[in-house]
């Protein structure tokens, strides 16, 4: 899309509000509304914000940050036409006063890492499933987490409720540019999945964020709290945000694809398989990034706790799924939908390049139920879990060595050191679970 094209949009549409957004280190999304009066100077890159006032970005004394636009990502927000008037949003990359990239950049940071991997031959594509529950409200507007429904997994109309809702966020979703694949009620009371196509890594990190957004833009209208929370239930199945991958050459090939293979994967997916192995831990503290993210990431849910692979056994991190030809990829069940997508698509990218840059041998593929084998099955196997928690996360990260490669020396220490005080805070804090079980008989 070009500048002229937005400014003849922003005309048709009667667009008065326009959104500059962009995300900090941990994934959430930031944003100026500027007005109309405005808008010629932000499509030049002119508009500067405070850096030190988003978490991870900048000192005081070096604050001063401009919006660079993304024509590419510009739409109009379809539940803010209203009378005539529409608003719009363009995703911006953070650049510094002197026109450098701002280190600290998420979104940069992951164009950096493509370009990397471009200079190797190869492009990353990306689709992402990302479960969300919807919730009721209490009566001040408070979000609690009993449900709306008590459907299941793939469950018609009559038993999910939330189906009005999952509909409006899919017909949004379509005017904003997206092409959905398919919706469905997941596993567990109040949870849901909608799937929308790949893209390259930046876009679809791009989609990955709206698409959180949206759901939540949505929800609210239906007087609902959506939430991407890991486990916000005890005894239920957790959200998660299952990551197709695969590489494409510059001559738009998928790298993943060997017809004369058993299983149809060439030299350069088992490679990128056994990358994914080899760094699983030491990226968890990314593609999983909270304490409750630990609580999901345990035997019993359906979540892929075990450091494996298989074709089509999903009690393994790491499944191929059927189909082959441009749709051969790797699915990597473990991250979770609260993850920042334009980090967590860089460590998994450049996880697999080490894989093929060093040309690692993949262990074997383990086709039976994992769940189900014993500590010593396991160990025979070589099979490896996933941290049990944040901290364990946290000292396996930072030992990672390609971490602070991928990250940047700016997000990577920024990143660990506000993880550490997420987890000091959470291993200090006196729990309900401990009054409940310990005040009354000590």
């Amino acid at each position: 899309m070009t500048r002229a094209q937005i400014m003849k949009i922003i005309k048709e549409e009667n667009v008065q509000f326009f959104r500059l957004q962009f995300v900090d280190i941990f994934g959430f999304m930031k944003n100026i509304a500027i007005p109309k009066s405005q808008f010629e100077k932000a499509l030049d890159g002119k508009m500067m914000f405070d850096g030190s006032s988003i978490d991870g970005f900048a000192r005081i004394n070096e604050s001063d940050m401009c919006l660079k636009p993304d024509f590419d990502t510009f739409t109009v927000l379809p539940w803010r036409k209203k009378e005539g008037r529409a608003a719009a949003r363009i995703i911006c990359d953070i650049y510094l006063p002197d026109g450098t990239p701002f280190a600290g950049c998420p979104r940069g940071n992951l164009k950096r890492v493509m370009g990397d991997a471009k200079k190797l031959g190869y492009t990353m594509n990306v689709g992402t499933e990302a479960e969300f529950f919807l919730f009721n409200k209490d009566e001040n507007g408070n979000p609690t987490t009993r449900t709306h429904d008590n459907a299941g997994y793939f469950s018609v109309d009559a038993d999910d409720e939330g189906i009005d809702c999952r509909r409006e966020i899919i017909e949004v979703l379509e005017e904003m540019g997206f092409e959905i694949e398919a919706s469905h009620h997941e596993v567990a009371e109040g949870q849901h999945e909608i799937n929308f196509k790949y893209a390259d890594a930046v876009t679809a990190a791009d989609n990955t964020t709206t698409f959180k957004w949206v759901v939540k833009t949505i929800a609210k209208k239906y007087g609902l709290h959506a939430t991407f929370m890991p486990k916000p239930v005890f005894g239920i199945n957790g959200s998660g945000m299952h990551t197709n991958q695969s590489l494409f050459t510059t001559k738009g090939k998928n790298a993943f694809e060997d017809k004369k293979d058993k299983m149809g994967l060439s030299k350069i997916a088992y490679q990128y398989i056994a990358g994914i192995i080899k760094n699983a831990r030491g990226f968890a503290a990314v593609t999983n990034p909270l304490v409750n993210s630990y609580k999901r990431l345990v035997p019993g849910y359906e979540a892929p706790v075990y450091v494996a692979w298989s074709g089509p056994n999903r009690s393994a991190m790491l499944r191929i799924p059927a189909a082959r030809g441009l749709s051969t990829r790797v699915e990597v069940r473990c991250p979770d939908p609260t993850c920042n997508p334009y980090l967590a698509f860089a460590m998994m990218m450049n996880s697999g390049l080490d894989g093929i840059k060093n040309k690692l041998t993949h262990p074997a593929s383990v086709d039976c139920d994992i769940y189900g084998m014993c500590d010593i099955d396991m160990k025979k196997a070589k099979i490896a879990s996933m941290p049990a928690n944040l901290q364990e996360a946290i000292e396996v990260f930072k030992k990672n060595k390609i971490a602070k490669e991928t990250l940047g020396e700016h997000i990577f220490e920024r990143y660990v050191a506000a993880k550490e005080a997420e987890w000091d805070s959470y291993r200090i804090s006196v729990t309900d679970w401990e009054v409940d079980n310990y005040l009354n008989i000590y």
